[in-house]
């Protein structure tokens, strides 16, 4: 029986093994702190060390911050976030599909699309906010053209949450969509759909039955990114969404007048939100993976 020689790690590997382990240490070690000082005991602070153990920040947040309706918060930001998900969802499958022939202006419109990434998100925003004012504008002087005045004086805004809001938020997500479509499609066999198309099915049940399936675990893939970068956004949504606020601004405004470990708890609330969508991602991409293996075999 041949003895294995162990070969010795280079002093670069340790090196470079302690800059990542420090680096994941300084991503994740706020997360795990603001989890841990959330189970603070009645009598505990913002800081360490812990005196007790205990659900009491959480019961205090179920009953509120002064006068900040965190439930109604979190259920805009949830409704908010399913909304571009699905939206992204849709709308990144249509272009890939579309962008699969060559367009005219093509080019263009993608280096339109992708040019949010890199504007400053607070510009997105205030840009967006000052197009949707003068929408008000414009809607308020034909409202008085037209004489309705009853109806002019109710109009409010068209600032809001499945408004500027959604939009403001789709220029951050819908980026990350194409480009995840544009990357799959390009490793996409279209033998397949020739191969449906030669055993007479139409260019719809070729979709619905060979491509959807093939690149269904991408698009699982992009409903959580669309989730969860709609889930935590603020700078996009700040002068974009109008008289009411999601989770993630009502947190930032309670940073500043909230001193207790509640503001802890509502931040493991909103963590735990996220994984929990990244877990159903994943489960969602090993049952169609394991769907796929069952038809293979």
């Amino acid at each position: 029986m041949k003895s294995r020689v162990r070969e010795s790690r280079p002093a670069s590997f340790w090196l470079l093994a302690i800059v990542f382990s420090l680096f994941v240490l300084f991503m994740y070690g706020p997360m795990f702190v603001i989890f841990i000082l959330s189970f603070q005991g009645p009598e505990g602070g913002l800081t360490f060390p812990m005196r007790g153990v205990s659900l009491h920040w959480f019961y205090k947040l179920a009953e509120g911050l002064g006068v900040v309706d965190i439930g109604a918060a979190l259920w805009r930001s949830l409704g908010l976030g399913v909304a571009v998900m699905l939206c992204t969802v849709v709308l990144s499958v249509l272009a890939g599909l579309a962008f699969r022939k060559r367009l005219a202006g093509g080019n263009t419109l993608f280096f339109i699309v992708v040019a949010s990434l890199i504007m400053p998100s607070i510009i997105v925003s205030l840009g967006i906010g000052l197009e949707f004012r003068l929408i008000d504008n414009g809607i308020k002087a034909a409202l008085e053209w037209l004489g309705m005045e009853s109806t002019l004086e109710g109009y409010g805004t068209s600032l809001g949450l499945f408004t500027s809001a959604l939009g403001a938020h789709l220029t951050w997500t819908l980026p990350f969509g194409l480009l995840i479509m544009f990357a799959v499609f390009n490793r996409f066999n279209p033998a397949y759909e020739e191969a449906a198309r030669d055993l007479g099915a139409t260019p719809w049940q070729g979709f619905a039955h060979v491509v959807l399936p093939l690149i269904a675990p991408s698009v699982v893939g992009i409903g959580m990114f669309g989730f969860t970068l709609s889930w935590d956004e603020i700078a996009r949504t700040s002068q974009a969404i109008g008289d009411v606020n999601t989770l993630p601004l009502e947190l930032q405004g309670l940073t500043s007048t909230v001193t207790t470990p509640s503001i802890y708890a509502l931040g493991t609330l909103t963590t735990v939100v996220s994984f929990v969508v990244m877990g159903i991602t994943l489960a969602l991409v090993w049952a169609l993976g394991q769907r796929k293996k069952g038809r293979a075999g």
